[in-house]
């Protein structure tokens, strides 16, 4: 039997959420290998994605059966958005609901989800999106178990709220917690 690591990583904005680079026009990006010495970990790979611009909670394995078991549907992933604009309880209900996005070009409804609006954000690693005089931003709280591409980004700009700062704060009972963002721990399966 394999002995298998699993770690948690606050994945920064300004990230891919790869280990090597094998595009040419991505040679000046960030990577996760340069937050932290995975080379003792052979086979490391992050479960799931987090686009570039996007940070927050990323688990990270060498055991293959827990990544498809964490990229199932069975398992909810929250994400604490910031928004531009107002957040209204009709958006809420739409959220919730399910919008229609495009995916690879083809229309797609997601499926239902839970949304709520937070008040309190001090949870979240502060971060400067924009000045205020730019207009009113507000924070929401999306739950999904399925996981589209830039899906939560798609979500929000549908119900005229473009995403200013997405945030993955929980997936399944793994959460991000006070982790500041590089931050990387060991974990428990």
């Amino acid at each position: 039997m394999t002995d298998h690591n699993y770690f948690k990583i606050y994945k920064p904005y300004g990230y891919l959420s790869q280990f090597i680079n094998h595009q040419n026009k991505r040679k000046s990006k960030k990577l996760l290998g340069e937050l932290y010495d995975f080379s003792k970990n052979e086979g490391i790979m992050a479960i799931g994605r987090l686009d570039e611009k996007s940070e927050g909670l990323l688990l990270l394995t060498t055991d293959g059966k827990f990544s498809n078991y964490i990229t199932s549907s069975k398992i909810e992933k929250e994400y604490h958005v910031m928004v531009d604009g107002i957040i209204t309880p009709d958006i809420i209900l739409e959220l919730e609901k399910g919008i229609e996005i495009s995916v690879e070009g083809k229309p797609y409804k997601t499926k239902p989800c839970k949304a709520i609006m937070l008040n309190d954000t001090s949870h979240i690693y502060e971060r400067f999106v924009r000045d205020k005089r730019h207009g009113p931003m507000t924070w929401l709280s999306i739950t999904l178990t399925e996981g589209k591409f830039r899906q939560v980004r798609k979500m929000t700009a549908k119900v005229g709220l473009p995403t200013l700062r997405l945030v993955r704060v929980r997936i399944g009972d793994y959460k991000l917690e006070k982790m500041k963002p590089a931050e990387v721990l060991s974990i428990n399966y």
